[in-house]
């Protein structure tokens, strides 16, 4: 195939100027194999499969670097939720799971293992109940092992017992990293609907659904996208949607070749495409500044969640035509801490929570990488899960929270957490309390839509 000088130089322009990148090849690990009776024994397996299976990952992952000029960001790995592979085990705590994983990746180079993990959707077994205890200790003794709860779903409706600790947890995680801004929490997700092929972080599983194995990819450009807009300034709606479509199927078409040729040196199967534009901290690579350049003044002003819908179902429809195994979320990710121009508005105020809360409705996933006040209540924290889980469910999609309440800080103060997960200036919340709302337990029922067979 011939490429016209044009072609090379949009290419070369989208890695050097405008930061495409792949954000991450991820290797799913099924562990269920390494359940035992004995929790030395079976976490004495999950590192005799770890380290036999993902072994080559990081090597793999350079070479293709190399030979083809593609920056991938992250290798990374994702294994199954570990209240399963725990669940027969006798251990009481958890916690040394979540560290034989961060010493594996440690030793392997791999930068973050998704998995400690529970599905209580509909409730909780004695492994979920242990290892949702364990996260608070598990992510303050550990670098790079990240945690995830699923608490609703649109088939089960959400759990709010699991909401309401929930809400414990992160508070718990983030006294117990206090001296790095509350650190832990950046590392934990609260899910509805959570997809169990997810190369993202700090969501990542292997979910009991997937193959033994398998390698998922996650394509970023929301520079490319911008870059792409700026030249079309005067367009219409059906032109500008057009663009960014055109635009989503190249850079699908980069990741494709990247997760085959991956998952080939592997000798494991290719999984999935994630398309989404997931921001960093670094000017030129921000959501936020797509919407601007359709118009708004600051993202989050009136018709930001309008501008929202259409860039994630643009990029939804680029990356079906450029690839037969699109999964994950795909779309674009709104968290505030890892986008320059989401800190911007905040900042400007022209973003609150309520604002972010409705952007999350047509977004990939939902409230992400937000900073709260450090006296914030469990209880309030728990309701703000309980407000986007409803969201999820209720429009059968997946939606999420990461949210950190930093010790000793108010609204207005700042938070640095480093690298990509960036910094991020403490937001308000509501101060009307939810502590009666939260404490009823039980189950909220999945809507009437969830009967559909």
């Amino acid at each position: 195939m011939l490429f016209t000088p044009y072609e090379i130089k949009e290419t070369v322009d989208m890695f050097i100027r405008y930061k495409l990148d792949i954000r991450a090849i991820t290797l799913g690990v099924s562990l269920l194999d390494c359940a035992s009776s004995s929790g030395t024994e079976t976490r004495k397996r999950i590192r005799e499969k770890l380290l036999r299976v993902a072994g080559p990952l990081v090597r793999v992952g350079r070479e293709i670097e190399n030979e083809y000029g593609i920056p991938i960001i992250n290798k990374r790995l994702s294994v199954t939720p570990m209240a399963l592979v725990a669940a027969s085990s006798d251990d009481e705590d958890y916690t040394p799971y979540a560290q034989v994983l961060d010493d594996i990746a440690g030793e392997l180079g791999i930068d973050f293992v998704g998995g400690f993990s529970a599905l209580v959707q509909k409730g909780f077994t004695g492994g979920d109940e242990k290892l949702i205890s364990s996260i608070p200790a598990a992510l303050s003794s550990t670098g790079r092992v990240c945690a995830s709860v699923n608490v609703a779903s649109s088939k089960s409706g959400i759990n709010m017992n699991a909401v309401r600790r929930m809400g414990e947890i992160i508070k718990a995680a983030a006294e117990k990293t206090a001296d790095r801004d509350g650190i832990g929490c950046a590392k934990l997700v609260v899910f509805c609907n959570a997809p169990e092929d997810n190369p993202f972080m700090a969501g990542a599983f292997h979910g009991p659904g997937e193959a033994e194995s398998c390698l998922n990819v996650g394509v970023s450009g929301p520079g490319v996208v911008k870059a792409a807009l700026e030249s079309h300034r005067d367009a219409g709606f059906d032109e500008l949607a057009d663009v960014i479509k055109k635009t989503a199927f190249k850079i699908t078409r980069m990741g494709q070749l990247v997760g085959m040729e991956a998952a080939k040196r592997l000798g494991v199967p290719f999984g999935i495409l994630d398309l989404s534009l997931a921001p960093t901290p670094a000017v030129g690579d921000s959501v936020a500044r797509i919407l601007e350049e359709m118009g708004l003044e600051s993202a989050g002003t009136h018709g930001a969640t309008a501008a929202l819908a259409m860039l994630t179902d643009m990029v939804k429809k680029g990356g079906v035509m450029a690839s037969t195994h699109v999964g994950g979320f795909s779309g674009a990710f709104i968290p505030v801490s890892e986008d320059e121009g989401m800190i911007a508005a905040v900042r400007s105020g022209s973003i609150s929570l309520d604002k972010l809360e409705a952007m999350t409705s047509v977004c990939s996933v939902g409230l992400d990488m937000i900073a709260l006040p450090g006296d914030t209540p469990a209880s309030t924290i728990s309701a703000i899960i309980a407000d986007e889980m409803a969201i999820g469910m209720v429009n059968n999609k997946t939606t999420a929270v990461r949210v950190i309440p930093v010790p000793g800080k108010k609204a207005g103060d700042w938070a640095e957490f480093g690298g990509l997960l960036g910094g991020a200036p403490i937001m308000e919340v509501h101060k009307a309390g939810s502590d009666a709302f939260i404490a009823r337990g039980g189950r909220i029922p999945a809507p009437i839509h969830s009967f559909r067979n």
